[in-house]
């Protein structure tokens, strides 16, 4: 089974200003979840219901799944001092 990928817009943005190649290392791991969206090293978010979040270097994915639907929506992206404010 393959997830499809959604990318919310405010992600999407967040993205974009990104540095080059941080942008390049987070863009081939959203990639991954397409495959697995429980890869090791994904820890599920307390006090939420459905989020995760993957490392890329000091950078954090946060997304949601989606089971039934078999989607993956990414709902935040940015640095981990910064990304769960």
């Amino acid at each position: 089974m393959r997830y499809s990928l959604t990318i919310m817009p405010h992600a999407m943005r967040q993205l974009s200003r990104l540095p080059g190649k941080q942008a390049m290392r987070i863009r081939d791991r959203i990639e991954t979840l397409t495959d697995n969206p429980r890869p090791p090293g994904t820890v599920k978010l307390t006090g939420e219901d459905n989020l995760y979040r993957v490392r890329v270097g000091d950078y954090r994915i946060v997304y949601r799944i989606e089971d039934k639907r078999l989607v993956v929506l990414i709902v935040r992206i940015g640095h981990r001092r910064e990304v769960y404010r």
